[in-house]
């Protein structure tokens, strides 16, 4: 592989930024952010080093559920801005080297939508099929529910027809019926609106609902192929834009992933977030045990070479532990989530990372060293690189989106307005901004934020993570995940420490039955502050780890002319 190659597809060495434009900073001091407040903010992300910012909903909005009930998905919610004040933002990003993404949903709309509004006047309105209704009373679909306690079935009786919607979500959300060629070409037309305007792709919400065909007559669902839409959407989006990308949700099992890819052809999502692969870090974080991450990795599928991994620890939704089994996630709850009000929907975590490891430092940066080191592209949360922490006094998920917070000032530095008009309160107590925020961050050499800076430079130095060939290096401790990520021109060794305790690491870097010699006057590399290792001659490594320690090693032979 050559540094070349790795410019045709930007996302798979990419560093995403996730933020909500209303919470990020707020411009005019009305307590809402904007996109004129975020133009003034692209700097900081350009400094810690991020290439791509994806933007949660901007769409017009009740804002019922954080902007994901939209209303018209071909405008700018005039709270935010106009669409003038968005193509500022793409531009000034652009001018820094970053890339701009946005959520798009296809699953569903509000029921304040125009589409809904007339569909629900009639069973002969024109827009009736934009949406999925029958008429026989429906069954119990009560332990179906996305968000068990919220909502007690899937279908909504509406009144003036005397129908019922099909609502995956909250019954304001009524389900698109995207079998409706009406609503491809509706969905087609808005993508390509925002690529015009200067996006570089899409991350598309809850993938799989939208390719549901729940409530579509038996003998039509059968000749349906959901998937052919997904393609059919990946190559709308390549021909307007030939390096945009799909960044789909899908929550599901690796083995169902790998058909939301394209399968062999790979020509469906170009990326998708590894939840199973997020889920059982916390289980060997839980355990001091790395060995549930190891085997998870190991049981991931090859993908097309077209097709990436989004790693993350954290997003912007409940911190969810669905895969995990019933005694695995209550070994979860126990460790990081104990009390109720810290769990959600029976199944997750409403909390973010650095209050879930009581604050510890070396713990904390170990964790987001492995994001980074894991073969994958890392997705960072707003906030996430100065430390911030979750508001337990807010309902649900909005208790991980509370606004940036900026400096020690009025309002953390977020908004000039009265916190009574502030769009949501700011956290309180030691992750409060007075305790937790950019300004301090920036300034402090050994924080966080500054840590984290050092570790994306790293990464984007070392194109093998989002490129190689991931490969365990087996090892005898148990708390120690380690690994190598590897193309024909170079590889990296890779080891963390899920313990308390220092440990001692042997392995071996290379293939068992490979030349007894092969690693002869080859020596690992430290990228961080470490001392380099003198490898054996048959790739033997010996490393000493402290608690929770980690090591980045790039593998040097002699001869080989690597970059300062």
């Amino acid at each position: 592989m050559r540094l070349a190659e790795t410019s045709d597809l930007w996302w798979k060495n990419a560093v995403v930024y996730c933020l909500d434009v209303e919470t990020f900073f707020d411009d005019d001091g009305d307590g809402t952010g904007d996109f004129a407040g975020l133009t003034q903010r692209v700097d900081y992300l350009a400094a810690l080093g991020v290439t791509c910012i994806w933007l949660m909903p901007f769409y017009p909005s009740p804002d019922r559920d954080d902007g994901y009930d939209v209303t018209d998905f071909f405008a700018v919610d005039p709270r935010l801005g106009t669409m003038g004040d968005l193509v500022e933002f793409i531009r000034a990003a652009r001018d820094r080297g970053m890339r701009v993404i946005a959520d798009f949903v296809v699953n569903h709309t509000s029921d304040q939508h125009p589409w809904f509004i007339e569909a629900r006047k009639s069973t002969d309105n024109k827009y009736r099929d934009y949406y999925v209704w029958r008429s026989d009373t429906p069954p119990d679909t009560s332990s179906e529910v996305v968000f068990p306690g919220e909502e007690d079935s899937l279908w909504e009786k509406d009144e003036t027809t005397g129908e019922w919607y099909l609502h995956m979500f909250a019954k304001h959300q009524p389900d698109l019926n995207v079998t409706n060629p009406s609503v491809r070409n509706e969905i087609a037309k808005a993508m390509g609106l925002w690529l015009e305007l200067g996006l570089d792709g899409f991350r598309l919400d809850a993938v799989p609902f939208f390719l549901e065909t729940r409530g579509q007559p038996r003998d039509e669902a059968a000749n349906l192929d959901p998937h052919g839409f997904l393609a059919a959407l990946r190559s709308f989006v390549s021909r307007r834009n030939g390096s945009a990308v799909l960044l789909g949700e899908v929550n599901l099992p690796y083995k169902e992933q790998v058909e939301f890819f394209g399968g062999p052809d790979g020509n469906e999502l170009n990326m998708q977030f590894d939840f199973m692969s997020m889920q059982y870090i916390y289980l060997s974080l839980a355990r001091g045990d790395a060995r549930p991450l190891a085997e998870t990795l190991k049981s991931r599928p090859p993908l097309h070479p077209d097709n990436q991994w989004a790693m993350f620890v954290r997003n912007h939704d409940e911190l969810t532990l669905d895969k995990l089994s019933d005694g695995e996630r209550e070994e979860v709850f126990a460790a990081f989530g104990p009390r109720k009000n810290m769990q959600i929907y029976g199944r997750g975590l409403r909390r973010r990372l650095p209050p879930m490891l009581g604050g510890d430092p070396e713990r904390l940066r170990m964790v987001y060293s492995l994001m980074f080191a894991l073969p994958g592209t890392p997705v960072l949360f707003y906030g996430e690189e100065i430390g911030m922490g979750e508001d337990l006094r807010q309902k649900s998920r909005a208790a991980v989106r509370t606004p940036m917070q900026w400096n020690d000032g009025k309002n953390g530095g977020f908004s000039t307005a009265k916190a009574a008009d502030l769009v949501a309160p700011l956290a309180r107590g030691e992750y409060g901004p007075e305790h937790v925020n950019a300004a301090a961050a920036k300034r402090d050499p050994g924080s966080l934020f500054n840590f984290m800076v050092t570790l994306i430079r790293r990464y984007r130095e070392s194109a093998e993570l989002g490129w190689g060939d991931f490969a365990i290096i087996e090892q005898s401790e148990p708390a120690v995940f380690a690994h190598t990520c590897s193309t024909d021109t170079g590889a990296l060794v890779l080891l963390h420490n899920f313990g308390e305790e220092p440990v001692k690491v042997k392995g071996t870097v290379g293939a068992e039955d490979g030349p007894a010699n092969a690693f002869r006057d080859a020596t690992l590399l430290d990228l961080f502050d470490g001392d380099d290792v003198t490898l054996d001659p048959d790739g033997g490594f010996t490393v000493e780890l402290e608690r929770y320690g980690y090591r980045w090693y790039r593998l040097h032979r002699k001869g080989d002319r690597l970059a300062p």
